[in-house]
């Protein structure tokens, strides 16, 4: 009989009393029960930043436009506290001033590539988001300047319905933030 190694899989409970930060100084997911590490490069913060100032700008330009934020733990179920690089969540969503992590599912998730991450981002962490409710998430790919947007055609649709894959020549848009539009070129820098 062959040996079978099992893994044991650690709770959304267990993975929050853990330190924020791994021995190394990095942030760290909890990824269908597993601790994984981000160690991301220049271009992830490059992109992130080009991101988050855009929908911030965004969000600062009327009134009732949400909220913004960049990596934060968003408690999904018992396996699943993810840390998206751009959370952004509709007016009435977003957690309070003093409100203690972890938060709940964003309106629009953003994961950027990171070499330690980015298998999951497009596997696992996408089926997560679709399943509990998240209604948009974009795929940021640094090593293809691409962004991949999946989304849901209606409120009410029960998995992300429309997909889009955004080259550098194209507008990054989203149905629930009208009137944004960032270059999908300057999220990737010169």
């Amino acid at each position: 009989m062959d040996a079978v190694t099992t893994v044991q899989r650690m709770t959304a409970a267990q993975f929050l009393a853990l330190p924020p930060l791994d021995k190394t100084g990095h942030r760290r997911q909890l990824i269908d029960g597993e601790v994984v590490v981000n160690a991301p490069a220049w271009t992830h913060g490059d992109s992130l930043i080009a991101i988050a100032t855009a929908v911030r700008i965004w969000v600062r330009a009327g009134a009732a436009r949400g909220g913004v934020n960049v990596p934060i733990d968003v408690l999904l179920d018992n396996h699943n506290v993810y840390e998206p690089d751009v959370v952004w969540y509709r007016e009435g969503r977003s957690p309070k001033r003093g409100d203690p992590p972890p938060y709940a599912a964003p309106d629009i998730a953003v994961e950027v590539r990171s070499p330690s991450t980015w298998r999951y981002d497009i596997g696992v962490k996408k089926a997560v988001y679709e399943r509990h409710g998240v209604a948009e998430l974009w795929l940021v790919d640094t090593a293809a300047d691409v962004v991949l947007v999946f989304r849901r055609s209606a409120p009410e649709a029960p998995v992300f319905d429309v997909s889009e894959e955004l080259a550098a020549d194209a507008n990054l848009t989203s149905p629930l933030l009208p009137g944004f539009a960032l270059p999908v070129a300057e999220i990737f820098g010169d």
